[in-house]
């Protein structure tokens, strides 16, 4: 089954995507108004999910096409005005993004007209959710400076020999600030996840404040650039099929409060080169492993969402900001490199970042729909638009 390297490879994949990003996953979901069994039951239907995905899609197609939930997605919700109805239509939207994922799978105008929203502006919508949460721990380190420093520190210092071990150092470094919070490590008395079913419920409002800009920014963040990493390393897996696969685990994972799940970029370049496997035709093994990892991480969610609910105040808020700083700095770096756009982008940053809500809807589509206007009249403006 790939031999040694490929495992290995599969469990530092899994390692890297489950623990770097898993506290904004629970942070998302508990802004959707999850309380602790629902969170729960969202990060192991997320884990599974993605573990799956990544399974199915590399025995599929002979390609490592690792999986993940979508962190940029998690970083939306965490930032965004919860639907009205509660989580309940927070799952409505995950179901709708995952529908029109599954669309994009077969009709390319869906994709076109995703990728029709310029890239510095996607950038900068995506940014400017992440500012405020990158805030957390340095803001922290005025109110808990023993819980802010530590986490900082750690992450800092790996990130000078690894960065994609800088997370996982100050996921353990918060663990050792759990232990100490609470006198030992706390065990629930059920270690294993129990699913949680939340039926969905559907509103024009989280249609529009959470649905689309949750399809758009996993779509132009996550999906389309897995698949460009892949291609970039020689494999050329049907786009349409893998979005369509999965959408559909989205679906089927967002009555158990999971986030949408997508290709993953970073980890399927980690599976796509010569350290993952020397031959080529074995390397999607490596994805194959990863899957069986995620999936394994998802049976013990419930441990992993008992110890974050017993850090010391501020821990996963400044857990959750040294995960997202380095997406924070390439969103903020793509947003403003370009000159014809930069303008647009920018405002589309700021808007987002304010905190907006109007008529129940929050900064991120109100500065995606600006930042896109301000797009379309400096070009129209210019002539290019006809």
């Amino acid at each position: 089954m790939g031999g040694i390297q490929a495992l290995a490879t599969g469990i530092v994949v899994a390692i890297v995507g489950f623990f770097s990003s898993f506290p904004i996953f629970l942070a998302g979901a508990e802004a959707m108004g999850a309380n602790a069994a629902q969170a729960s039951s969202a990060l192991m239907a997320g884990a599974v999910a993605m573990g799956v995905a990544g399974i199915a899609l590399a025995l599929w197609h002979k390609v490592p096409a690792s999986c993940a939930w979508s962190t940029p997605g998690a970083a939306l919700l965490a930032v965004s005005t919860p639907a009205p109805e509660g989580l309940s239509g927070a799952v409505g939207a995950f179901v709708i993004a995952g529908a029109l994922t599954v669309v994009a799978g077969f009709w390319k105008p869906l994709v076109r007209l995703a990728q029709a929203v310029p890239g510095p502006i996607t950038q900068g919508m995506l940014a400017g959710v992440l500012l405020p949460i990158c805030f957390a721990p340095i803001r922290a380190l005025a109110e808990a400076p023993l819980v802010a420093g530590p986490i900082l520190l750690a992450w800092f210092a790996v990130s000078r020999v690894s960065r994609l071990f800088a997370v996982p150092a100050a996921v353990v470094v918060t663990l050792g600030l759990v232990i100490w919070h609470n006198g030992a490590l706390p065990l629930p008395e059920q270690a294993l996840s129990v699913p949680v079913w939340v039926t969905p419920t559907f509103s024009l409002q989280a249609l529009i404040g959470l649905a689309i800009p949750l399809f758009i920014v996993t779509m132009a963040t996550q999906n389309i650039p897995g698949v460009a990493v892949l291609k970039a390393n020689g494999f050329t897996p049907p786009p349409g099929p893998m979005f369509a696969s999965v959408g559909a685990l989205s679906i089927l994972s967002a009555p158990f409060g999971a986030i949408q799940t997508n290709l993953a970029a970073i980890t399927a370049a980690m599976c796509s080169d010569e350290h993952a496997h020397p031959d080529k035709a074995q390397r999607y093994w490596a994805a194959v492993w990863a899957g069986l990892f995620y999936c394994l991480f998802g049976v013990f969610a419930a441990l992993v969402t008992f110890v974050a609910a017993a850090a010391p105040p501020l821990a996963m808020a400044s857990l959750a900001g040294v995960a997202l700083f380095n997406v924070f700095i390439g969103s903020a770096t793509g947003a403003l490199k370009d000159d014809g756009t930069r303008e647009a982008a920018a405002l589309t940053f700021v808007i987002t970042a304010s905190g907006l809500t109007l008529f129940g809807i929050g900064g991120a589509v109100w500065g995606l729909l600006v930042g896109c206007a301000v797009y379309a009249l400096g070009h129209l403006k210019q002539g290019n638009i006809k």
